[in-house]
C-alpha cells in the first residue's frame, strides 16, 4: 500500500479500521471502452501525476480495475466509496449497475454487496460524462476554453478524489449530525442507524485523552438524538472558555467513539472528533465563541501545478495551512471549489477559518438550479460536522445569476439557496451571493481591487461611503434590496502581482521592486485594518495558479518575500501609503 497514492483515510471524521483504499492505477479510455491507456486514481486525466496530461476536451472516459474482497471483509455489507467524480457517471460491479451520480463536487457511496464475488476477483467500471462547454453546469474555475486564461484554468475530468472500500456489518452507524452548543456548555449528537432491532448506541466521549464522559442510547427508531454535557470532565481541572474551546489560535478538539451493540455484541465501530465552538452574527458584529472576531483570509483557489484540483499528498494540504498562519491569516476562503475532507480535518486540528464556498456554474436555468440545489445539499450535510467551516458560500460574484440585478427569477434562486443553507445547518452565518447584488444573507461582502490605499482608506471610513461603492461596476445590493445591519467583510482585495524576472502572467494591479511590493500589499491591508466598519478581510491570494500571478506564493508554494513581512502587514505594523 506504501506505493500507492492518497493511502489516508479518506473521512477521518467519520472512520472505520475496516477499509480498503482503491486508489492506484487502473485501466483507462477516452471516448469509448476500450481501456488502452493506465490512470493513476485520483489523479485526473488533465494532470501530470494521473500519467496521462491530457488537457484537451473529454465529453467520455471510462475507468476498470478488478479488485478482491480481504478476508477481514467477509461477511459483511460491502460500501463502495468516491470521494468526487466530475461530473456525471455510471458505475458498474461484475456488470450490474450499482450507482449513478451526478455532481462533479459532492461525495457518493453505494451498497455492492450483493453484486461483488466474495472468494474472486471482481470488475469495476466506471463512465464519466462531462460536457467542458456546458455553462450551466456547476463547474467553479474549470474553463470553457481548450486553453486557460485569466481566472479560469485547467480543466477536471472523471476521478479526482480518493475512491475506497468499507465493510460494516447489517446493523451499523449510517451518519451523525455533530452539534455544539457552545452557550449550554453541551454537544447534540443526531444520529441514524441502518435498522433498529434492539440496538444500542454507545458514545464515547474525550479531550487530549481524558476521559469526559460515555452515554448510551437505546433507539426506538433508526433516528435519534441525544445532548452531553461537556462542561467538566473532571472536578475543577478545566475553564471551559479558556481550556475547552476552538478558535484558531487553540484548536481543541474531543475525541468521540461510537459503538453500535446488538445484545451486548458490537456490530459497527465508528471514530470522530468535534470542536467547542459557536459562530454567530449578533448586533451587525461577526462573532466567535461569543466575542467579537476580525477574520484576516486569504483566497484560496486549491489548485496545485501537477495534480490540479487534487492535493498531490495529504502533506499538502498541511503545508498550505502552515504558509497560510505563517503569514499571519486566520482563515481561507476556499474559492469555487469543494475541497477535499482531508483539508478541513487538518483545517480542524490546526486551527484555521474556512468559508465553504462550491463551484459555481455561469448561466442561470431551472435545470441548473435543480442540480445545483442537490449537490450544494450533499456539500453541506457532508461537511457540518467540521469546526473550521464558519461561513456557507453558495454564490459568489453572480455566476450562474448573472442577471440577478433585475431578474426576479435570479433573486428568488440566490434567496433560496440561502434559506435551503439555513434549513440545513443553523449555526454558521451564510453569504448569499459573494462580492455584490446581494438579496439576503448575513453579511454584506465586497469584492474590491482598488491598488490605491489612500483611496480604499477612505473609502472605508465611512458607512455611507461604503454602500455607494459599486464594486466591478455592480451595485452592493440587487434592485429592491438594501443594507440591513450586518458585518461588512472585503471578501476580495489585493491581487497585486509581484513581476519577477522571467515570469508571465497578470495581476490586479503589479510591482516589479520587493520592497514596493511588499509597501503594497501592507498598505491596502492597514487601509482595511483602519476602517471602523470592516469586520474581516479575504486577501486574493495565496499562489499563482497558471496565467494568474498574484498570488503571495509562486504555484510550487515558494514564497516571493520573507514571509514574516505579511505577518506583519496582517498584524497592522505599517501605515497606509499611497500606492499607484
Amino acid at each position: 500500500m506504501s506505493n500507492l497514492p492518497r493511502t489516508e483515510h479518506p473521512r477521518p471524521d467519520f472512520a472505520r479500521e475496516c477499509w480498503m483504499t482503491l486508489n492506484g492505477e487502473w485501466d483507462f479510455s477516452i471516448a469509448n471502452d476500450r481501456f488502452d491507456q493506465k490512470i493513476i486514481v485520483p489523479f485526473a486525466c488533465e494532470c501530470t501525476l494521473s500519467g496521462i496530461g491530457d488537457t484537451s476536451f473529454h465529453p467520455v472516459v471510462w475507468y476498470r480495475r478488478q479488485f478482491k474482497i480481504p478476508s477481514e471483509m467477509h461477511g459483511k455489507h460491502i460500501l463502495l466509496h468516491f470521494g468526487a467524480v466530475d461530473y456525471s457517471c455510471n458505475v458498474w460491479v461484475n456488470g450490474a449497475l450499482v450507482k449513478e451520480h451526478t455532481g462533479g463536487q459532492s461525495s457518493f457511496e453505494a451498497d455492492i454487496t450483493h453484486a461483488i464475488r466474495r472468494d474472486e476477483e471482481n470488475l469495476l467500471v466506471v463512465r464519466v460524462q462531462d460536457d467542458p462547454q456546458n455553462l450551466e453546469q456547476p463547474r467553479g474555475k474549470q474553463f470553457w476554453e481548450e486553453k486557460s486564461r485569466s481566472i479560469f484554468y485547467t480543466r477536471t475530468t472523471g476521478i479526482w478524489q480518493s475512491v475506497w472500500l468499507e465493510a460494516v456489518s447489517p446493523a451499523h452507524l449510517v451518519n451523525v449530525r455533530i452539534t455544539p452548543l457552545f452557550d449550554e456548555k453541551a454537544v447534540c449528537f443526531d444520529y441514524k442507524l441502518s435498522e433498529n432491532s434492539g440496538l444500542a448506541l454507545e458514545t464515547y466521549i474525550s479531550f487530549q485523552g481524558t476521559p469526559v464522559t460515555t452515554i448510551t442510547v437505546h433507539p426506538q427508531s433508526t433516528a435519534g438524538s441525544f445532548t452531553v454535557n461537556v462542561d467538566r470532565p473532571t472536578e475543577d481541572i478545566w475553564n471551559f472558555y479558556e481550556d475547552l474551546a476552538w478558535s484558531p489560535e487553540h484548536p481543541r478538539l474531543f475525541d468521540v467513539r461510537f459503538r453500535v451493540l446488538c445484545k451486548g455484541q458490537c456490530t459497527d465501530e465508528v471514530r470522530s472528533y468535534f470542536g467547542m465552538r459557536k459562530v454567530a452574527v449578533e448586533n451587525g458584529h461577526f462573532l466567535l465563541n461569543g466575542r467579537p472576531y476580525y477574520q484576516k483570509l486569504v483566497l484560496d483557489q486549491g489548485y496545485w501545478p501537477q495534480s490540479l484540483l487534487t492535493a498531490p499528498n495529504d502533506e499538502a494540504f498541511v503545508k498550505d495551512i502552515q504558509l497560510v498562519k505563517e503569514m499571519g491569516f486566520n482563515g481561507v476562503r476556499m474559492h469555487q471549489k469543494v475541497e477535499d475532507p482531508r483539508f478541513y480535518y487538518h483545517a480542524d486540528r490546526m486551527g484555521l477559518l474556512v468559508w465553504g464556498e462550491i463551484g459555481s456554474a455561469y448561466i442561470y436555468s431551472p435545470e441548473y438550479a435543480k442540480t445545483f440545489y442537490q449537490e450544494w445539499v450533499d456539500c453541506v450535510l457532508r461537511d457540518y460536522n467540521h469546526p473550521c467551516i464558519v461561513v456557507w458560500v453558495p454564490l459568489n460574484e453572480s455566476w450562474g445569476v448573472q442577471e440577478i440585478w433585475k431578474d426576479p427569477m435570479q433573486q428568488a434562486h440566490s434567496m433560496a439557496a440561502y434559506h435551503i443553507t439555513k434549513s440545513l445547518d443553523r449555526t454558521r452565518p451564510v453569504v448569499d451571493n459573494d462580492g455584490w447584488e446581494h438579496t439576503c444573507g448575513d453579511l454584506l461582502t465586497i469584492h474590491d481591487y482598488e491598488g490605491n490605499a489612500s483611496v480604499l482608506l477612505e473609502r472605508y471610513m465611512e458607512m455611507e461611503r461604503i454602500l455607494k461603492y459599486r464594486p466591478g461596476g455592480k451595485d452592493l445590493f440587487a434592485y429592491g434590496y438594501g443594507y440591513v445591519e450586518r458585518p461588512v467583510i472585503v471578501s476580495e482585495y489585493g491581487g497585486v502581482r509581484f513581476a519577477q524576472e522571467g515570469t508571465d502572467g497578470w495581476g490586479y494591479s503589479s510591482d516589479n521592486d520587493p520592497h514596493n511590493y511588499v509597501q503594497h500589499v501592507a498598505s491596502l491591508t492597514a487601509a482595511l485594518l483602519r476602517s471602523p466598519h470592516v469586520q474581516g478581510y479575504c486577501y486574493t491570494q495565496l499562489c499563482d495558479v497558471e496565467s494568474e500571478q498574484n498570488g503571495l506564493l509562486t504555484y510550487e508554494r515558494k514564497p516571493k518575500v520573507d514571509l514574516k513581512l505579511i505577518r506583519e502587514a496582517n498584524d497592522g505594523n505599517w501605515a497606509v501609503n499611497e500606492t499607484d
